[in-house]
Protein backbone atom coordinates (compact mmCIF):
# COMPACT_ATOMS: atom_id res chain seq x y z
CA UNK A 1 0.00 0.00 0.00
CA UNK A 2 1.55 3.48 -0.73
CA UNK A 3 0.79 6.42 1.07
CA UNK A 4 1.02 9.99 0.53
CA UNK A 5 3.15 12.36 2.82
CA UNK A 6 4.07 16.36 1.99
CA UNK A 7 7.59 16.23 3.92
CA UNK A 8 9.78 12.71 4.80
CA UNK A 9 12.08 12.87 7.08
CA UNK A 10 15.04 10.44 7.73
CA UNK A 11 16.14 9.45 10.96
CA UNK A 12 14.36 10.37 14.43
CA UNK A 13 17.81 11.64 16.33
CA UNK A 14 17.79 15.43 17.36
CA UNK A 15 18.31 16.60 13.96
CA UNK A 16 15.30 14.71 12.72
CA UNK A 17 12.77 15.69 15.39
CA UNK A 18 13.64 19.22 15.17
CA UNK A 19 12.92 19.65 11.74
CA UNK A 20 10.35 18.11 12.27
CA UNK A 21 8.79 20.36 15.04
CA UNK A 22 10.34 23.40 13.29
CA UNK A 23 8.24 22.32 9.63
CA UNK A 24 4.93 21.77 11.43
CA UNK A 25 5.45 25.16 13.67
CA UNK A 26 5.81 26.98 10.10
CA UNK A 27 2.53 25.30 9.13
CA UNK A 28 3.73 22.27 7.07
CA UNK A 29 1.09 19.40 7.54
CA UNK A 30 1.75 16.06 6.58
CA UNK A 31 4.85 14.89 7.86
CA UNK A 32 6.33 11.58 8.74
CA UNK A 33 9.53 11.07 10.23
CA UNK A 34 11.13 7.36 9.51
CA UNK A 35 13.72 5.58 11.82
CA UNK A 36 14.98 2.27 11.49
CA UNK A 37 15.43 2.27 15.65
CA UNK A 38 13.51 4.04 17.92
CA UNK A 39 13.63 7.73 18.89
CA UNK A 40 17.10 8.57 19.58
CA UNK A 41 18.57 5.32 19.15
CA UNK A 42 21.10 6.38 16.99
CA UNK A 43 24.42 9.00 17.37
CA UNK A 44 22.29 11.19 18.89
CA UNK A 45 21.48 8.50 22.31
CA UNK A 46 25.18 7.66 22.52
CA UNK A 47 26.69 11.24 22.38
CA UNK A 48 28.48 12.88 25.38
CA UNK A 49 26.00 15.07 26.49
CA UNK A 50 27.65 17.99 25.99
CA UNK A 51 27.04 21.05 24.52
CA UNK A 52 29.36 24.32 23.90
CA UNK A 53 29.74 27.10 21.76
CA UNK A 54 34.17 27.56 22.33
CA UNK A 55 34.67 26.89 18.17
CA UNK A 56 37.41 28.05 16.49
CA UNK A 57 35.31 28.81 13.17
CA UNK A 58 32.40 31.46 12.87
CA UNK A 59 29.56 29.30 11.37
CA UNK A 60 30.44 26.98 14.31
CA UNK A 61 30.16 29.65 16.98
CA UNK A 62 27.25 31.12 15.61
CA UNK A 63 25.60 27.36 15.01
CA UNK A 64 26.24 26.80 18.95
CA UNK A 65 25.64 29.75 20.17
CA UNK A 66 21.54 30.01 18.53
CA UNK A 67 21.49 26.45 19.88
CA UNK A 68 22.42 27.06 23.18
CA UNK A 69 20.04 29.84 23.83
CA UNK A 70 17.16 27.72 22.16
CA UNK A 71 18.13 24.97 24.78
CA UNK A 72 18.17 27.50 27.80
CA UNK A 73 14.13 27.92 27.31
CA UNK A 74 13.51 24.89 25.43
CA UNK A 75 11.38 23.39 28.44
CA UNK A 76 8.94 26.60 27.52
CA UNK A 77 9.52 26.81 24.00
CA UNK A 78 8.82 22.92 23.82
CA UNK A 79 5.80 22.78 26.14
CA UNK A 80 7.79 19.96 27.55
CA UNK A 81 6.43 17.64 30.85
CA UNK A 82 9.46 17.01 32.07
CA UNK A 83 12.89 18.71 32.05
CA UNK A 84 15.70 18.50 28.97
CA UNK A 85 18.14 18.41 32.33
CA UNK A 86 20.70 21.77 30.93
CA UNK A 87 23.24 22.26 33.50
CA UNK A 88 25.56 24.97 32.26
CA UNK A 89 28.60 23.83 34.63
CA UNK A 90 30.91 25.44 31.21
CA UNK A 91 33.55 23.38 29.36
CA UNK A 92 37.29 24.25 30.30
CA UNK A 93 39.19 23.60 27.44
CA UNK A 94 42.92 22.94 28.33
CA UNK A 95 46.04 24.49 26.00
CA UNK A 96 49.28 22.10 26.27
CA UNK A 97 51.42 23.84 23.61
CA UNK A 98 52.13 27.39 22.88
CA UNK A 99 50.71 27.19 19.54
CA UNK A 100 47.41 25.66 21.50
CA UNK A 101 47.45 28.76 23.76
CA UNK A 102 47.78 30.75 20.57
CA UNK A 103 45.07 29.10 18.73
CA UNK A 104 42.99 29.53 22.37
CA UNK A 105 43.17 33.23 22.25
CA UNK A 106 42.20 33.71 18.24
CA UNK A 107 39.23 31.29 19.49
CA UNK A 108 38.11 33.47 21.94
CA UNK A 109 38.58 36.75 20.14
CA UNK A 110 36.16 35.46 17.68
CA UNK A 111 33.79 33.87 20.31
CA UNK A 112 33.85 37.42 22.13
CA UNK A 113 33.19 39.16 18.95
CA UNK A 114 29.98 37.26 18.83
CA UNK A 115 28.89 37.84 22.38
CA UNK A 116 29.89 34.46 23.62
CA UNK A 117 31.32 35.32 27.24
CA UNK A 118 34.14 32.56 26.80
CA UNK A 119 37.77 33.93 28.13
CA UNK A 120 41.26 32.48 28.59
CA UNK A 121 42.07 31.48 32.33
CA UNK A 122 46.03 30.93 33.78
CA UNK A 123 46.97 27.69 35.46
CA UNK A 124 46.30 28.86 38.70
CA UNK A 125 42.67 29.97 37.70
CA UNK A 126 41.89 26.55 35.53
CA UNK A 127 42.88 24.63 39.05
CA UNK A 128 40.37 26.91 40.79
CA UNK A 129 37.59 25.70 38.69
CA UNK A 130 38.71 22.17 38.76
CA UNK A 131 40.50 21.17 41.97
CA UNK A 132 41.56 17.83 40.98
CA UNK A 133 43.56 19.14 37.77
CA UNK A 134 46.35 17.99 36.94
CA UNK A 135 48.02 21.29 35.92
CA UNK A 136 51.75 20.14 35.09
CA UNK A 137 51.65 20.19 31.59
CA UNK A 138 49.47 22.89 30.52
CA UNK A 139 49.99 26.41 29.05
CA UNK A 140 46.50 27.51 30.27
CA UNK A 141 43.20 27.38 29.37
CA UNK A 142 39.76 28.63 27.65
CA UNK A 143 36.67 28.86 29.70
CA UNK A 144 33.00 29.70 29.19
CA UNK A 145 30.66 29.20 31.73
CA UNK A 146 27.53 28.84 29.42
CA UNK A 147 28.72 25.56 27.79
CA UNK A 148 27.51 22.51 29.50
CA UNK A 149 25.84 19.06 29.97
CA UNK A 150 22.38 18.73 28.33
CA UNK A 151 20.62 15.21 28.32
CA UNK A 152 20.03 13.68 24.71
CA UNK A 153 17.28 11.49 25.31
CA UNK A 154 15.22 14.09 27.32
CA UNK A 155 15.76 16.58 24.58
CA UNK A 156 15.20 14.49 21.72
CA UNK A 157 11.96 13.50 23.66
CA UNK A 158 10.88 17.27 23.74
CA UNK A 159 11.21 17.80 20.26
CA UNK A 160 9.57 14.56 19.38
CA UNK A 161 6.30 15.30 22.15
CA UNK A 162 5.75 19.28 20.84
CA UNK A 163 6.28 17.74 16.66
CA UNK A 164 3.68 14.99 17.82
CA UNK A 165 1.21 17.64 18.95
CA UNK A 166 1.29 19.47 15.98
CA UNK A 167 0.55 16.37 13.57
CA UNK A 168 3.68 14.98 12.52
CA UNK A 169 3.93 11.08 11.97
CA UNK A 170 6.71 8.66 13.57
CA UNK A 171 7.06 5.52 12.25
CA UNK A 172 9.62 3.53 14.39
CA UNK A 173 11.63 0.48 13.75
CA UNK A 174 10.59 1.22 10.16
CA UNK A 175 13.81 0.87 7.59
CA UNK A 176 14.04 3.28 4.10
CA UNK A 177 14.89 0.04 1.74
CA UNK A 178 14.68 2.46 -1.38
CA UNK A 179 14.29 6.11 -2.87
CA UNK A 180 12.64 6.56 -6.32
CA UNK A 181 13.71 9.91 -8.30
CA UNK A 182 12.81 10.46 -11.32
CA UNK A 183 14.33 13.25 -13.01
CA UNK A 184 15.58 16.26 -10.85
CA UNK A 185 12.93 14.86 -7.90
CA UNK A 186 12.38 12.73 -5.53
CA UNK A 187 8.77 11.47 -5.72
CA UNK A 188 8.60 8.03 -3.48
CA UNK A 189 10.79 6.31 -0.14
CA UNK A 190 10.40 2.63 0.08
CA UNK A 191 10.30 1.15 3.58
CA UNK A 192 9.57 -2.28 5.63
CA UNK A 193 6.51 -0.71 6.00
CA UNK A 194 5.17 0.29 2.84
CA UNK A 195 5.90 2.79 0.32
CA UNK A 196 5.57 6.97 0.65
CA UNK A 197 4.87 9.25 -2.14
CA UNK A 198 6.38 12.86 -1.00
CA UNK A 199 7.26 15.95 -2.09
CA UNK A 200 10.03 16.47 -0.01
CA UNK A 201 12.46 14.26 1.83
CA UNK A 202 15.36 15.33 3.93
CA UNK A 203 18.11 13.37 4.96
CA UNK A 204 18.73 13.31 8.73
CA UNK A 205 20.18 9.38 9.11
CA UNK A 206 23.51 10.45 11.20
CA UNK A 207 25.72 7.31 10.54
CA UNK A 208 24.08 6.02 7.60
CA UNK A 209 23.41 9.40 5.68
CA UNK A 210 25.56 8.16 2.97
CA UNK A 211 23.54 4.90 2.63
CA UNK A 212 20.70 6.96 1.84
CA UNK A 213 22.06 9.14 -0.82
CA UNK A 214 23.57 6.37 -2.42
CA UNK A 215 19.86 5.17 -3.14
CA UNK A 216 19.56 8.90 -5.09
CA UNK A 217 22.85 9.06 -6.58
CA UNK A 218 24.56 11.32 -4.46
CA UNK A 219 28.34 10.70 -3.69
CA UNK A 220 27.81 12.41 -0.20
CA UNK A 221 32.27 13.01 0.99
CA UNK A 222 31.65 11.50 4.08
CA UNK A 223 32.38 8.42 6.18
CA UNK A 224 31.17 7.29 9.63
CA UNK A 225 33.76 6.73 12.21
CA UNK A 226 32.88 4.61 15.30
CA UNK A 227 33.64 6.83 18.85
CA UNK A 228 33.47 5.06 21.80
CA UNK A 229 32.71 6.76 25.39
CA UNK A 230 32.80 5.25 29.05
CA UNK A 231 30.96 5.47 31.97
CA UNK A 232 32.25 5.47 35.79
CA UNK A 233 30.32 5.00 38.83
CA UNK A 234 28.48 7.30 40.69
CA UNK A 235 30.84 9.71 43.66
CA UNK A 236 29.44 12.98 44.83
CA UNK A 237 29.60 16.18 42.57
CA UNK A 238 33.23 17.22 42.62
CA UNK A 239 33.33 18.52 38.73
CA UNK A 240 31.50 21.48 37.53
CA UNK A 241 32.93 21.86 33.78
CA UNK A 242 33.35 19.43 31.04
CA UNK A 243 37.30 19.43 30.57
CA UNK A 244 38.43 18.86 27.51
CA UNK A 245 41.85 18.75 25.75
CA UNK A 246 42.22 18.63 21.78
CA UNK A 247 46.63 17.62 22.28
CA UNK A 248 45.64 15.43 24.83
CA UNK A 249 42.58 13.85 23.08
CA UNK A 250 39.74 13.74 26.10
CA UNK A 251 36.92 15.04 27.20
CA UNK A 252 35.53 14.37 30.23
CA UNK A 253 32.78 15.65 32.13
CA UNK A 254 30.25 14.92 35.65
CA UNK A 255 26.76 14.34 35.22
CA UNK A 256 25.37 17.10 37.46
CA UNK A 257 22.17 14.65 38.15
CA UNK A 258 24.03 11.14 38.36
CA UNK A 259 27.56 11.44 39.83
CA UNK A 260 28.83 9.65 37.46
CA UNK A 261 32.16 10.59 34.58
CA UNK A 262 31.40 10.21 30.98
CA UNK A 263 34.76 10.71 29.05
CA UNK A 264 35.39 9.54 25.21
CA UNK A 265 38.34 10.03 23.05
CA UNK A 266 39.45 10.89 19.27
CA UNK A 267 40.88 8.07 17.02
CA UNK A 268 41.86 7.97 13.58
CA UNK A 269 42.22 4.63 12.90
CA UNK A 270 39.10 3.48 14.67
CA UNK A 271 36.58 1.38 11.71
CA UNK A 272 34.18 2.83 9.34
CA UNK A 273 32.15 -0.06 8.91
CA UNK A 274 29.57 1.12 10.72
CA UNK A 275 30.04 -1.17 13.82
CA UNK A 276 29.06 0.17 17.40
CA UNK A 277 30.84 -2.54 19.37
CA UNK A 278 33.69 -1.54 22.02
CA UNK A 279 37.63 -2.20 22.40
CA UNK A 280 39.67 -3.09 25.29
CA UNK A 281 42.14 -0.60 23.72
CA UNK A 282 40.03 2.70 23.63
CA UNK A 283 39.37 1.47 27.36
CA UNK A 284 42.90 1.51 28.11
CA UNK A 285 43.75 4.85 26.36
CA UNK A 286 40.99 6.26 28.13
CA UNK A 287 42.42 5.03 31.43
CA UNK A 288 46.11 6.67 30.61
CA UNK A 289 44.63 9.48 29.44
CA UNK A 290 42.40 10.79 32.01
CA UNK A 291 44.57 9.52 34.87
CA UNK A 292 47.41 11.57 33.77
CA UNK A 293 44.48 14.38 33.21
CA UNK A 294 42.20 14.35 36.34
CA UNK A 295 44.15 11.61 38.54
CA UNK A 296 41.36 10.96 41.17
CA UNK A 297 38.78 10.28 38.22
CA UNK A 298 41.61 7.49 37.41
CA UNK A 299 40.66 5.74 40.71
CA UNK A 300 36.95 5.11 39.72
CA UNK A 301 35.38 1.68 38.49
CA UNK A 302 33.85 1.89 34.60
CA UNK A 303 30.33 0.64 34.78
CA UNK A 304 29.29 0.78 30.90
CA UNK A 305 31.43 1.99 27.93
CA UNK A 306 29.57 1.94 24.10
CA UNK A 307 30.13 3.68 20.90
CA UNK A 308 28.54 5.46 18.20
CA UNK A 309 29.03 7.02 14.98
CA UNK A 310 30.55 10.48 13.70
CA UNK A 311 29.57 11.16 10.33
CA UNK A 312 32.36 13.04 8.79
CA UNK A 313 33.45 15.44 6.80
CA UNK A 314 36.47 16.27 5.26
CA UNK A 315 36.23 19.49 7.39
CA UNK A 316 34.65 18.38 9.97
CA UNK A 317 31.42 20.58 9.49
CA UNK A 318 27.97 20.03 8.39
CA UNK A 319 26.23 19.58 4.97
CA UNK A 320 22.87 21.90 4.57
CA UNK A 321 21.05 21.56 1.52
CA UNK A 322 20.63 20.93 -1.61
CA UNK A 323 22.59 18.90 -4.64
CA UNK A 324 22.32 20.58 -7.72
CA UNK A 325 20.33 18.62 -9.73
CA UNK A 326 17.59 17.25 -7.48
CA UNK A 327 15.49 19.85 -5.96
CA UNK A 328 13.46 18.58 -3.36
CA UNK A 329 15.95 15.99 -1.53
CA UNK A 330 17.67 18.05 1.78
CA UNK A 331 20.53 17.08 3.71
CA UNK A 332 21.63 17.48 7.50
CA UNK A 333 24.24 15.62 7.82
CA UNK A 334 27.96 15.14 8.17
CA UNK A 335 27.85 16.91 11.76
CA UNK A 336 31.36 14.85 12.64
CA UNK A 337 30.36 14.56 16.25
CA UNK A 338 28.79 17.55 17.10
CA UNK A 339 24.77 17.30 15.62
CA UNK A 340 23.51 16.99 19.11
CA UNK A 341 24.57 20.74 20.12
CA UNK A 342 23.34 22.05 16.73
CA UNK A 343 20.23 20.39 16.87
CA UNK A 344 17.90 23.39 17.13
CA UNK A 345 19.67 25.32 14.74
CA UNK A 346 19.52 22.41 12.35
CA UNK A 347 15.75 22.72 12.52
CA UNK A 348 15.20 25.72 11.93
CA UNK A 349 18.04 26.13 9.19
CA UNK A 350 16.58 23.16 7.19
CA UNK A 351 12.66 24.44 8.00
CA UNK A 352 13.40 27.60 6.17
CA UNK A 353 14.90 26.40 3.27
CA UNK A 354 12.06 23.74 2.59
CA UNK A 355 9.38 26.73 3.32
CA UNK A 356 11.37 29.31 1.37
CA UNK A 357 11.75 31.70 4.21
CA UNK A 358 14.16 34.21 5.42
CA UNK A 359 17.06 32.48 6.44
CA UNK A 360 18.24 33.02 10.39
CA UNK A 361 21.81 31.92 9.71
CA UNK A 362 23.26 32.16 6.44
CA UNK A 363 24.71 28.67 5.93
CA UNK A 364 25.14 28.73 2.53
CA UNK A 365 28.48 28.08 3.02
CA UNK A 366 28.24 24.72 4.15
CA UNK A 367 26.15 22.82 1.12
CA UNK A 368 28.00 19.77 -0.57
CA UNK A 369 29.01 22.04 -3.36
CA UNK A 370 31.85 23.12 -1.36
CA UNK A 371 33.93 20.11 -1.49
CA UNK A 372 34.14 19.78 -5.15
CA UNK A 373 34.99 23.94 -5.06
CA UNK A 374 37.95 23.22 -2.53
CA UNK A 375 36.29 25.79 0.05
CA UNK A 376 36.48 23.70 2.92
CA UNK A 377 36.21 25.63 6.22
CA UNK A 378 38.35 23.60 8.41
CA UNK A 379 37.42 23.43 12.52
CA UNK A 380 40.61 23.52 14.50
CA UNK A 381 38.89 22.82 18.03
CA UNK A 382 37.41 18.76 17.75
CA UNK A 383 38.32 15.72 19.71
Amino acid sequence: MTRIADVVIIGAGISGCSIAYHLAEKGVKNIVVIDKGYIASGSTGRCGAGVRMQWGTEMNCRLAKQSIEFYENANEILEYDRDVSFYQGGYLLLASTDKEMEQFEKNVELQNSLDIPSRIVSIEEAKEIVPHLNTDDIKGAAFCQKDGFLDPFLTTDAFYKAAKKRGVEFMTYTEVTGIKREGHKVTEVMTTKGNIRTNTVVNAAGGYSKNICDMVGIDLPVYSERHQILVTEPIEHVQGPMVMSFSKNIYCQQNPAKGTFIMGRGDDTEPRDLRITSSWEFLEEMAKTVTATLPPVGNLRVVRQWSGLYNMTPDKQPIYGLEEGLDNFYMAVGFSGHGFMFGPLTGIVISEMITKSEPTVDVSLLGIDRFEKGNLILEPSVV
